[in-house]
């Protein structure tokens, strides 16, 4: 009983050693992007003569351009982007979306293979693997769409959406836009499903079993209000990210609310269109209507009002002139 007793004690020392090692982890990246990030704001501070503040919300960095910029600034920009997006061919935008397929399913594929593989820390220390499951994985999928100019449906019905809201582009645009990156994304999602089910990488990991069989039997109402939940935050995430002009800065406002949503447990249609096929490929008792009519709808569905409304429509209600008559 005392040998039982203290493998106990030990295990849960372990534990507890674990999250603290990994709570000092997040706070000393913080920390250091926290002074990067007014370093950048700030720029290089002179012996003499000191800095002359202006007007503006922020200072420049380099002289050149904000490092973020402010709140109006940043709409006006985010509804330009979506206005550059909505002018894509078809084929351009089909192709850049199964990029951001391939991407997000990457980043699926590490939460999966390092939050996923974590049973002892799950049953002894739940919250401590759902950090785990967020911070390692979608963060880095969604960075690599941003930053080589992908097209992701999820965040498309922000920005393309603020776009034409604008008046910068035209609802045919609009559905151009989300229906080939939609169509984009869950080709480079399956494509990416295949090729992880053929390496062999996962082993004997139940994961992405348990994970498809489980937002497969979620009810219509609840996979719609997760998809609801996780594209606000995805969008506030691309929103941010489209305001800051240095790659520390898009790390950042990508980081914390994609990590959020995985952590969370909500739900992301082009995340699912690889985990949900991965699962079915190892074994998960699901056909492909299940999950089209199970999940991906009610998903899709949340995510749209997630992006469009949730997230953009303040801003375009406050910073743009959505629901203004024109003079």
């Amino acid at each position: 009983k005392a040998l039982i007793k203290q493998l106990h004690l030990t295990k849960d020392a372990l534990s507890d050693s674990i999250l603290t090692m990994y709570m000092k982890s997040i706070l000393l990246a913080t920390a250091l992007l926290a002074s990067s990030t007014a370093t950048a704001f700030n720029g290089p501070k002179p012996l003499t003569t000191p800095q002359r503040h202006t007007g503006s919300a922020l200072q420049m960095s380099g002289g050149a351009a904000p490092a973020l910029k402010p709140p109006a600034a940043m709409y006006e920009g985010a509804a330009a982007a979506g206005a550059a997006k909505a002018a894509g061919s078809w084929s351009k935008i089909f192709k850049l979306g199964m990029v951001s397929g391939a991407h997000i399913g990457f980043g699926s594929y590490l939460a999966i293979t390092v939050g996923g593989a974590c049973p002892g820390i799950a049953s002894a220390n739940p919250g401590l693997q759902k950090i785990i499951f967020g911070a390692f994985g979608l963060p880095f999928g969604l960075i690599m769409t941003l930053v080589t100019g992908g097209e992701l449906f999820t965040g498309n019905t922000a920005l393309v959406t603020a776009a034409w809201k604008e008046g910068k582009t035209d609802g045919q645009s609009l559905m151009k836009s989300w229906i080939a990156s939609y169509a984009g994304n869950f080709v480079g999602s399956l494509i990416l499903a295949y090729l992880a089910f053929k390496s062999g990488t996962l082993g004997n990991a139940p994961a992405s079993v348990a994970i498809a069989t489980a937002k497969c039997n979620l009810p219509f109402d609840v996979a719609f209000v997760r998809g609801i939940l996780c594209n606000w935050l995805v969008c506030m995430a691309v929103y941010m990210a489209s305001g800051c002009a240095t790659m520390i800065g898009k790390m950042t406002a990508v980081w914390f609310p994609i990590s959020a949503f995985v952590a969370l447990g909500l739900d992301h249609s082009v995340a699912n269109m690889f985990i949900i096929p991965l699962g079915i490929l190892r074994g998960a008792e699901i056909t492909f209507g299940q999950f089209i009519v199970k999940n991906l709808i009610p998903v899709t569905l949340g995510n749209i009002v997630g992006g469009a409304i949730m997230c953009m429509a303040p801003f375009g209600t406050t910073l743009g002139n959505w629901g203004k008559k024109s003079e």
